[in-house]
């Protein structure tokens, strides 16, 4: 079962906030989840962010893999070490002709 640490959705339309959570990664976005670790809210002014650090480190030890949007928010919380990369390179640069 490969588990992930991702974002889940709530709150009414173009008014988002999310919940950071620990999910199987075949259920759908807004399914069944295994714990909630943290919550998201972009829509205020500064951003909130609440990670219960302890439960995310916890849950990192055991393998469950973060998203990469997850991965930023950790980092920023506290609760991961940045890395030089937080994610390979999704495309090749373009060569130039000539």
């Amino acid at each position: 079962m490969a588990v992930k640490m991702r974002l889940t959705r709530l709150g009414k339309h173009k008014a988002p906030c999310y919940r950071i959570v620990v999910a199987d990664s075949r259920t759908p976005r807004d399914g069944k989840v295994i714990d909630t670790v943290g919550h998201y809210d972009p829509t205020r002014q500064p951003a909130e962010l609440v990670v219960n650090v302890d439960k995310a480190k916890d849950w990192i030890l055991k393998g469950v893999q973060p998203t990469e949007t997850v991965k930023a928010l950790l980092v920023q919380a506290g609760a991961m070490e940045k890395s030089e990369k937080l994610s390979p390179s999704k495309t090749n640069p373009k060569k130039k002709k000539g």
